[in-house]
């Protein structure tokens, strides 16, 4: 690969690669996408964010949102006394890695073409980025808050779109410029709303399926691919918004595999994960960190994230910090 990335309209790079595709980018094994931008070079760079030693978890509690939103069910936590009380040891059953903050892996969405770079489903899994370590500069886009000053607040508990230049806006008015390597977290508000409940009101929306993202379709594929981050996250349940434009969620998966990119422009997750390599986060915390970075003034940071090991395994808590 060049040091020069192609833009989104100039993929795919390689002949009989699926139209609009990073696939042979890395190299036709390759599993990580766009994890190989963060280079040693970048996270040293990255590394000298760190300037007050703020340390500041992303992950919600592990237990949020409850009840799982969409049908997922819940895991049991059990504890074990050992040795009469001395102490104890714990396991946790039925638990869905998808149900709380996470990362999608490549295994999660597939295509028509297959799954990302055309890697057989078996040989992709979450411990590829385990044992590779995710680690560089992120950079916060507070949607929420760009969207208040403009008078214009998002209902996270609708399907409202984040148009790609409202995010575009957003990082302009923060004076924050997103560079190659980058992991990109954008804050619609949904943790703090979703804190604010009852417990009648978490019930109802766990069966809902409507809240506010980014937009699907290309527009937003090209967007993100042309910053060439190496990663993007989100505090909501599916990073864009939902439902799928125009489509059923399950009419989204079953026209991906007959044309994945009609299905991406319902659901953009079709263009991200399988066709461009661009790993997603959601139901991150970012509370705390928009807190901070409001505060401030900056929106970098040092960003370190460690999935589980777990061989195959489709998504992973990002057990992520942000270090300023």
């Amino acid at each position: 690969m060049s040091d020069k990335l192609p833009r989104y309209d100039e993929l795919p790079v390689a002949a009989g690669k699926p139209p609009k595709s990073s696939w042979g980018l890395w190299g036709d094994g390759d599993v990580l996408g766009c994890l190989n931008l963060l280079t040693p070079e970048r996270v040293v760079e990255a590394a000298r964010l760190i300037r007050r030693g703020a340390v500041i978890p992303l992950n919600l509690d592990a237990e949020l949102p409850s009840p799982p939103i969409g049908g997922r069910e819940p895991h049991v936590h059990d504890v074990r006394d050992l040795n009469s009380g001395a102490g104890h040891d714990d396991s946790l059953h039925n638990w869905n890695t998808q149900s709380s903050s996470q990362w999608d892996g490549f295994r999660h969405i597939g295509s028509q073409y297959g799954y990302y770079n055309g890697v057989a489903d078996g040989e992709h899994g979450i411990h590829h980025w385990a044992r590779r370590g995710i680690a560089g500069r992120g950079v916060l886009a507070d949607v929420a808050r760009w969207r208040e000053a403009q008078g214009r607040p998002l209902r996270v508990d609708a399907t409202e779109y984040i148009e790609p230049e409202e995010l575009t806006a957003t990082l302009e008015a923060q004076g924050v410029e997103v560079r190659t390597g980058d992991i990109l977290l954008i804050r619609t508000g949904y943790v703090a709303w979703y804190r604010g409940l009852s417990p009648e009101q978490r019930e109802a929306a766990s069966r809902s399926l409507e809240y506010s993202g980014l937009a699907p379709g290309e527009a937003t594929a090209r967007l993100l691919w042309d910053l060439h981050v190496a990663a993007v996250a989100a505090d909501n349940i599916s990073f864009e918004a939902m439902p799928p434009k125009g489509l059923s969620y399950a009419d989204c998966f079953e026209l991906a595999m007959r044309d994945t990119h009609a299905a991406a422009e319902s659901f953009v997750h079709f263009s991200l994960l399988p066709l461009l390599g661009l790993p997603i986060g959601e139901l991150w915390d970012l509370e705390a960190l928009a807190e901070d970075c409001a505060g401030d003034g900056v929106y970098e940071f040092f960003l370190t994230s460690a999935p589980l090991n777990l061989k195959n395994g489709v998504a992973s808590p990002p057990n992520a910090l942000a270090i300023k």
